[in-house]
């Protein structure tokens, strides 16, 4: 997507080999039509995929989400990065392993927004290490639902998580995806 690379090399700053902030327009701030456009063309990508939700982890992927299951429309659910004292009701958890901030936590929904049957739209912000993604798709599974698609804003390609959605059964499809990057520098694939 086009429009997202531009942004990515305008507005993106490389801390490192493997950071990469778009706090200006993904989380800290949003760009809401950035994120429109992001959200039709994940609704054009995933059209045929007949899913029935749209499901992100909290909290940078909720904009792209949100704009992804308005324009299918269909329901958005956000899956939990913690589990609060009111999420009292049956819920559906997994261990995952945050790359990032170096820490574990559990994935949290409730299974009543996740039917047997479903066919389930995963949409993330980054596609590193993969660990959240395939979190996701195991909560996905557990509600006795069908991962309909994985969509990625932007994928590290560089780091082993497309493999391991891969290699796991699955077929990411990523906004941008980065080959390699480091200070002030940002090569994407192709």
């Amino acid at each position: 997507m086009q429009l997202l690379k531009k942004r990515i090399l305008t507005d993106g700053k490389t801390i490192s080999s493997e950071v990469l902030l778009v706090d200006s327009f993904l989380n800290h701030q949003v760009d809401p039509q950035l994120m429109r456009e992001i959200g039709e063309e994940f609704a054009r990508i995933f059209k045929d995929a007949k899913a029935t939700r749209v499901a992100t982890i909290e909290s940078s992927g909720i904009s792209p989400a949100l704009m992804t299951a308005m324009k299918l429309g269909i329901p958005m659910v956000v899956m939990k990065k913690s589990t609060s004292t009111i999420l009292s009701e049956e819920l559906i958890q997994t261990p995952v392993h945050s790359y990032t901030k170096g820490t574990n936590y559990q994935l949290t929904t409730k299974r009543r927004f996740i039917d047997p049957g479903d066919r389930v739209l995963i949409i993330d912000d980054f596609l590193a290490n993969g660990e959240a993604a395939l979190g996701a798709t195991r909560l996905v599974q557990r509600a006795g639902a069908q991962v309909a698609g994985i969509g990625i804003v932007i994928e590290k390609a560089f780091q082993p998580g497309r493999k391991r959605l891969i290699d796991a059964g699955f077929k990411p499809v990523s906004l941008a995806a980065i080959a390699r990057m480091d200070q002030d520098e940002i090569e994407f694939e192709e």
